[in-house]
């Protein structure tokens, strides 16, 4: 799986993708401080941030007991780099129409 594959399915997730936002906000949080409130698991906040890991969204790192999780919001770059292919991609269709619609005006 490619890596800009991998960032749309593990953002696609709606708690994956609160988890990414609440650590971009937040900082660096461990996993049970991520858990606390949020109606999730601490073994299922693990499973979800094991796939944001492998799309290189998060990083973990293991201190004693805890495991503690920060974003990495560069792991958003397949992402941007996708939207900016489609914006340009639009832009050219949109202008190509508006130039038809000119001539057909004429």
């Amino acid at each position: 799986m490619n890596m800009q594959t991998a960032v749309f399915k593990s953002l696609s997730d709606p708690t994956r993708r609160a988890v990414f936002e609440r650590l971009c906000r937040e900082g660096e949080l461990t996993v049970g401080a991520l858990a606390e409130g949020s109606g999730v698991s601490q073994p299922a906040i693990t499973k979800h941030l094991i796939v944001l890991d492998r799309a290189r969204l998060v990083a973990i790192r293991r201190e004693g007991r805890n495991t503690h999780c920060r974003a990495r919001p560069e792991g958003i770059a397949p992402l941007a780099d996708w939207l900016g292919e489609m914006s340009r991609f639009w832009d050219a269709r949109l202008d190509a129409l508006e130039d038809l619609l000119k001539r057909m005006d004429q």
